[in-house]
C-alpha cells in the first residue's frame, strides 16, 4: 500500500488492492524459494547455451535427459496452508519427540519417468554411485544413454564419483547447473510433491512408517507419468518440456 501511495499518490486499502489483483487474474500462492546468490544472467546463459548443448548431444546419442536431486524426508515437516476463523492461527497436528529422518535421491524426465532410491542414513558418494548404477541398468534396458543434470553439491564432484563416471562414460554423462537455482531443477517439484503428501497424512511416528509412506507415494508417481510431465509445465521451466 505504501509503495502505491509513494509511486502514484493514490491511497488504497488492503481490500481494494486485493480486489484489483483478483480482477487482474492474480490469486494467492505459496512463493517458490530463490537463492540470494542466484545471478539471473548466469541462469539465462545456462538455459540458452549449456542446456541446449546438452539437449542436442542427448538427441545425437539417442539418450535421455534426467534431472536429479537429493532431499531429506522428516516426519515433522509441516507444509501448505490451512484455514481458521479470523484472528486465529490454524493448528496442524505434528509428531513430537519422535523425529525420524530419511534421505532420497531421484530423477525425472520430460517423458514422465521417475527414478528414485530411499536411503536410511546419510547420503554419500557410495549411495550416489549405487543410484548411478541403477540408472545405467535401466538405461541399458531401454537402449538409451543417461544424460543426468545435477546441482553443484560437493559429493557430486568427489574423486570416487569422478573415477566411476570416467569408467562408465559410454553409459552415462553428468552435467551440473552452473548457478545454484532450485527452480531450474525439475526434480525439486517431485520433492515438493512427495513432502506435501506425507505432511497431509496421519502423522507417522516411526521410521518404518515414514519409509512406507514415501515408498507408496513414489510408487504412485512412478506409475503416473502425466503427473511427472506436469512438473515441466511451469513457465519458468518450459525449455525442458
Amino acid at each position: 500500500m505504501l509503495f502505491i501511495e509513494q509511486e502514484y499518490a493514490v491511497r488504497l486499502s488492503i481490500r481494494a488492492v486485493g480486489d484489483y489483483l483478483k480482477r487482474w487474474g492474480f490469486t494467492p500462492k505459496k512463493p517458490i524459494k530463490r537463492a540470494y546468490e542466484q545471478r539471473p544472467e548466469s541462469v539465462k546463459q545456462w538455459i540458452d547455451q549449456e542446456y541446449l548443448a546438452i539437449e542436442k548431444r542427448a538427441k545425437a546419442k539417442g539418450g535421455e535427459i534426467h534431472w536429479g536431486d537429493e532431499t531429506a524426508l522428516v516426519n515433522t515437516d509441516v507444509r501448505g496452508r490451512s484455514y481458521a476463523p479470523k484472528g486465529k492461527t490454524p493448528v496442524t497436528m505434528a509428531v513430537r519427540g519422535t523425529r525420524q529422518k530419511l534421505s532420497m535421491i531421484s530423477t525425472v524426465t520430460n517423458q514422465g519417468k521417475a527414478s528414485w532410491m530411499i536411503i536410511d542414513g546419510a547420503f554419500n558418494h557410495e549411495k550416489l554411485i549405487e543410484f548411478f548404477e541403477a540408472l545405467v541398468a535401466d538405461g541399458k534396458r531401454a537402449g538409451k544413454k543417461v544424460f543426468l543434470i545435477l546441482d553443484n553439491l560437493s559429493v557430486h564432484h568427489c574423486k570416487p564419483v569422478k573415477a566411476w563416471l570416467a569408467e562408465h562414460q559410454a553409459d552415462i554423462e553428468v552435467f551440473y547447473l552452473s548457478s545454484y537455482s532450485p527452480e531450474l531443477n525439475l526434480d525439486e517439484r517431485l520433492n515438493a510433491d512427495l513432502k506435501h503428501v506425507i505432511s497431509t497424512r496421519v502423522p507417522v511416528r516411526t521410521k518404518a512408517k515414514l519409509h512406507a509412506a514415501a515408498k507408496n507415494h513414489m510408487a504412485f508417481i512412478e506409475t503416473h507419468p502425466e503427473r511427472v510431465k506436469s512438473y515441466f509445465q511451469d513457465s519458468s521451466v518450459k525449455y525442458a518440456a
